[in-house]
């Protein structure tokens, strides 16, 4: 006898993606009065309520049926990977078995004067990437799926919640292209930013893309003054493609026509981020010309030596051939920053978010020696 086909249950929406406009439809539809939508939202966002059963002033029978169709939390924390330098690696399981990472890391006092506590969260926007760039972890695996707009803001509360400190400062560079989940991440970020939501500055949010012109023009007229970030890692088109995939879809010339688009729709200043990769693009004559393009947008540059990925047979420079790298660059006027990385010892700097191996069993470890916070069975210990 032929087993019947099953449908698997559609997972119950998340919280934490709703907007006060939709919640008040749905505090409509249950039947409540309007002032049950200004109670659910304060749970939500401002009491940050883990479960729906939590939220005492709502009514039993309210509760009830939001229970049919919401999650307060759609996601847990399951490892968590300290630092020497005080960085932390978050590895995140979502409703559906798959896994994304999200890197918490401290500011450095000494280039705000001693006095900075800034924390920033790089926060992921997809399972895997489909843009393959060359150097990087995140695309080994493959392409999964696009977070939802509630996944990417859960980051951001799960971190705060497991560290017991606020994060003032995101980065959309974790796993994933940003702009390729575009009406998710842009939904995400108008909830962080909301005095309702999370209430993240928008020019303390920078979107990091790999390129993706068309995308980076539609950002431009998007309202919020958020800061932008591109991956460039390549001053020429015959370097760029080397390790840029996208850059056949999208060249130079392209991505900059588009880049002067947004400095005429944006107050906010373009960050070149180039990771510096021994013999393929640290070149003095590729600094030379990345200084040029680097003018011609009055864009800031942040040259990142290559962190070691496990699987690819890159390395980073010397540190003289680094420091001559940037000394280029300041000797043509661009203000360009030579960062050697938070992280590198837990696998969680640029290029190194990777997802990790789903199996039967669980998750298979790096095999990078790391530090250890435990997790224990009701998540972050």
């Amino acid at each position: 006898m032929t087993a019947p086909v099953t449908t698997p249950a559609k997972p119950l929406t998340a919280l934490l993606g709703t907007t006060p406009q939709e919640l008040t439809e749905v505090v409509t539809q249950l039947g409540e009065p309007g002032f049950r939508a200004k109670q659910l939202i304060e749970w939500t966002y401002a009491k940050r309520a883990t479960t729906i059963e939590a939220m005492s002033s709502l009514s039993k029978p309210m509760r009830q049926a939001l229970t049919e169709r919401y999650v307060a939390r759609s996601m847990v924390i399951v490892d968590v990977t300290g630092s020497a330098d005080t960085t932390r690696k978050y590895l995140l399981k979502l409703h559906d078995g798959r896994y994304v990472e999200t890197v918490l890391i401290p500011a450095n006092p000494a280039l705000y004067g001693g006095k900075s506590d800034r924390r920033t969260l790089c926060v992921s926007s997809q399972v895997g990437c489909a843009y393959d760039c060359k150097f990087c972890a995140s695309g080994l695996a493959g392409f999964t799926r696009n977070l939802t707009a509630a996944e990417i803001v859960e980051q951001i509360v799960q971190v705060e919640a497991h560290a017991g400190e606020r994060v003032d400062n995101l980065v959309f560079m974790g796993m994933g292209e940003p702009l390729a989940n575009y009406s998710n991440l842009i939904k995400a970020i108008e909830i962080l930013n909301a005095e309702w939501g999370i209430g993240i500055g928008a020019r303390h949010m920078t979107v990091s893309t790999s390129g993706l012109a068309p995308q980076i023009m539609k950002l431009a007229d998007f309202p919020l003054q958020i800061r932008l970030a591109i991956s460039l890692h390549g001053a020429s088109d015959e370097v760029r493609s080397k390790i840029m995939p996208v850059n056949e879809k999208h060249n130079l010339a392209e991505l900059f026509d588009a880049l002067q688009y947004w400095r005429s729709k944006s107050k906010q200043h373009i960050t070149l981020e180039y990771i510096l990769i021994e013999g393929v693009n640290d070149m003095l004559d590729q600094a030379r010309m990345l200084a040029k393009r680097a003018r011609a947008v009055h864009a800031k540059v942040n040259l990142i030596p290559y962190n070691t990925v496990d699987g690819l047979p890159w390395t980073r420079p010397s540190e003289a051939q680094q420091d001559a790298f940037r000394d280029v660059l300041v000797a043509a006027g661009v203000t360009a920053t030579l960062r050697r990385e938070k992280g590198h010892d837990i696998a969680a700097a640029c290029g190194q978010l990777r997802l990790k191996q789903e199996t039967a069993e669980g998750i298979i470890e790096s095999p990078i020696p790391q530090k250890r916070i435990t997790i224990g069975a009701g998540g972050a210990a």
